[in-house]
């Protein structure tokens, strides 16, 4: 990650370093916020952020399962996503917008006087899990920890303290030699991994888990699904026993910053061929040629940068 020069606070463009939060905020203590990742693409017709509009409005989705009141429109955070990356002078960039409960009274429940924050932030950060995964597939493993349900958590919001499950499965996975951690619920059926989600192909069907595997709610995801169909494959969301992540033909990951990533293996047993498989190359191919012009975009899943601003 790179940082840049300048990000939005609070309704104006500040320096980076400006950008500061007292350590009493209730974000800081509880863990209360809600953020969304999304990237802006240098693509033949401008820069483009990939599905604006349903990043945005899935982090008011998530304030508002958490009952945070918002003090700006889906259209003023929209255009300060296109600020920040024309005030920092990007072209392929991730943005990271975020709302959090700032310092007030510290009770674990906010009172009226815990103001609400949001920032825009957007900078150079490269492929989340490494450009040779991209390209060769990732090594993963099963986590021992199960994902957070929504017996306890609303798991369909994208909120800060609902990745400190997420850390202990991918940080349990790097210190073990992985690249990432598989989740699964506690019936034991798969989930996602720590930060994206999932899918396994088996016998040319595409299978990913359902809303009801404590999953979030992925826009890459559901943009993966959209591809697969279009490319004319099967796709069943159903619960997936662990066991079938082994056999599977292939597996892949998608996520904001994971875009497309191939997994090679799960806890050391070579999936399909050991390399990315030929489903996963075409969908990663579909994706991503949604930014160099050979995948068309009938969806009008690309906003442009400049034609977005209020």
């Amino acid at each position: 990650m790179k940082t840049s020069q300048y990000i939005w606070m609070n309704g104006k463009t500040i320096p980076w370093k400006d950008a500061t939060v007292h350590v009493m905020a209730h974000a800081l203590h509880y863990g209360s916020s809600v953020f969304e990742g999304m990237r802006c693409y240098d693509t033949p017709n401008g820069r483009c952020i990939f599905r604006l509009k349903s990043h945005t409005k899935r982090l008011f989705d998530s304030a508002k399962l958490y009952r945070y009141p918002i003090p700006y429109s889906p259209e003023q955070i929209n255009d300060a996503c296109c600020e920040v990356i024309v005030k920092n002078e990007l072209k392929d960039a991730y943005i990271r917008p975020l709302i959090f409960l700032g310092a007030g009274s510290l009770g674990v429940v906010p009172n009226d006087d815990v103001p609400t924050d949001v920032m825009v932030a957007a900078f150079e950060w490269g492929s989340y899990l490494g450009e040779d995964g991209l390209k060769n597939g990732i090594d993963v493993c099963v986590s021992s920890w199960t994902r957070t349900t929504s017996a306890a958590l609303p798991i369909l919001a994208k909120a800060g303290g609902h990745y400190l499950n997420a850390q202990l499965i991918g940080g349990e996975a790097r210190r073990n030699g992985f690249a990432e951690g598989i989740s699964v619920t506690a019936r034991g059926t798969v989930s996602e991994g720590s930060a994206e989600n999932l899918f396994a192909v088996r016998d040319g069907i595409v299978f990913t888990p359902p809303l009801s595997s404590a999953i979030l709610n992925g826009i890459t995801r559901d943009s993966a699904i959209v591809l697969a169909r279009e490319l004319g494959y099967e796709v069943v969301e159903q619960e997936i026993p662990r066991e079938l992540l082994y056999i599977a033909d292939e597996l892949f990951f998608t996520g904001t910053a994971a875009e497309v990533t191939p997994v090679r293996s799960v806890d050391g047993i070579e999936i399909g061929s050991g390399s990315k498989g030929p489903i996963t190359k075409a969908i990663q191919a579909a994706f991503f040629g949604l930014f160099d012009g050979t995948t068309k975009d009938q969806w009008n899943w690309l906003d442009s940068v400049e034609s977005s601003r209020a």
